[in-house]
């Protein structure tokens, strides 16, 4: 199989430091955390104000890549489900996918609402989030 190089654009600083105790999704009660640009990517988020909505793309560092089922939400009484039907961040290429809220912005940070990830955890991309189509 071909490989792909992916290099991270920032890092997540957060109060999040154990995966096992951080939330399932952003939106069941994420702290504040804070996205920090490398030096690099300082200009490509210039333009990043907050109320911006984003989404952010992360390499879940901590997650088994060997993992290919799982019994959601680390429920046991729920049937075992292939990851790829399920947003458990084990999987074979753990990308996470995290819509987010900009609260604040400074030169090569921002401050957003609903995100899970924990402290650390490497950002491979910042997107708009999509609004209706007339808002593209």
């Amino acid at each position: 199989m071909t490989s792909y190089e992916v290099r991270p654009v920032a890092h997540v600083e957060s109060p999040l430091t154990d995966r096992g105790t951080a939330p399932k999704q952003g939106d069941e009660g994420a702290p504040p955390a804070r996205v920090v640009f490398a030096p690099g990517f300082h200009a490509a988020a210039a333009d990043l104000r907050p109320g911006d909505r984003l989404v952010l793309l992360t390499w879940l560092h901590e997650a088994d890549r060997e993992v290919q089922s799982v019994h959601p939400r680390g429920d046991p009484a729920r049937p075992s489900t292939g990851v790829f039907s399920t947003r458990s961040p084990d999987r074979p290429n753990p990308i996470g996918l995290h819509p987010v809220t900009v609260t604040a912005a400074e030169p090569g940070v921002l401050t957003v609402t609903g995100l899970e990830a924990i402290d650390g955890t490497p950002i491979l991309d910042v997107k708009p989030a999509l609004g209706e189509v007339a808002e593209r």
